[in-house]
């Protein structure tokens, strides 16, 4: 791989500045307490993986990702909301994105199909990705990763992939779907982290495959890292077909690991 100026900067240390940028899968809706006061829209929880990682390395944490964010809302305003892009600043050490599955409705789709055997129809209508939206995600996605590079030279770049959500055959009680809904869900998830890694390498940034890291720890995995549809017995909280603490805290963990190792240039 070969890295863009500032990706081969040094470990961490305690005070740098962390940028966390991204979707619910960053924001962490649902997960033990809200990290803003009064909580947002964003539903951003003090322990997501960015919560977790800054704690662990003594990070200053500046998050700014949010829960059904896509590509165009960090590259630009969302209502009330600036670009999360906006948050970089030429100092700072580390940015780390889970972003485009919201582009492609790729969660929204699973919760949708889940509502037909439950309701007798789906609760919302999704849309099937088309090529042209996988072509605008990936031209989107290299345009995020630039202006990353360009406000932030000296950070360290690491694309968060979506950890996995079903299982690689067969489904479950916990994800209410047929054959084939789950195979197409299947189907976005393995293309989504091809091509978040494709443009991840490309751009000189390094990923994290929390979709192999989370293999055999899906929503119908005996060891979950992540929710089901319905929200299990005893659960303080919950958001639908997202991570939860355990699976937050291992993205959190891999993200230390990598953090404490400088890259060569």
């Amino acid at each position: 791989m070969t890295l863009e100026p500032g990706a081969g900067r040094r470990s961490l240390a305690p005070g740098d500045i962390y940028v966390a940028i991204g979707s619910s899968f960053a924001a962490g809706p649902g997960i033990s307490k809200p990290a803003d006061t009064p909580p947002t829209r964003c539903a951003r929880s003090i322990d997501n993986y960015a919560h977790q990682l800054a704690r662990k390395k003594g990070l200053r944490l500046i998050d700014v990702s949010c829960s059904a964010a896509t590509t165009a809302h960090l590259l630009g305003p969302w209502s009330e909301l600036p670009p999360q892009l906006d948050a970089l600043t030429p100092d700072t050490s580390l940015i780390t994105a889970t972003i485009g599955g919201n582009d492609m409705g790729y969660i929204g789709g699973i919760m949708a199909a889940s509502c037909q055997p439950m309701n007798g129809k789906a609760c919302m209508t999704v849309p099937e990705p088309t090529e042209q939206k996988w072509q605008k995600l990936e031209a989107d996605m290299r345009k995020l990763l630039a202006e990353m590079r360009r406000r932030a030279p000296n950070a360290r770049i690491i694309l968060v992939d979506y950890p996995t959500v079903l299982p690689d055959h067969g489904q479950c009680a916990a994800a209410p779907l047929s054959p084939e809904q789950a195979d197409r869900s299947r189907m976005i998830a393995s293309r989504l982290a091809a091509l978040t890694a494709k443009v991840a390498h490309d751009a000189g940034a390094e990923i994290l495959a929390a979709s192999s890291l989370s293999r055999g720890h899906d929503a119908c995995a005996a060891d979950p890292w992540m929710n089901g549809f319905i929200k299990a017995t005893g659960s303080s909280s919950f958001a639908p077909y997202h991570p939860n603490l355990a699976g937050m805290t291992a993205v959190a963990d891999a993200l230390e690991r990598m953090t404490s190792k400088s890259l060569s240039r």
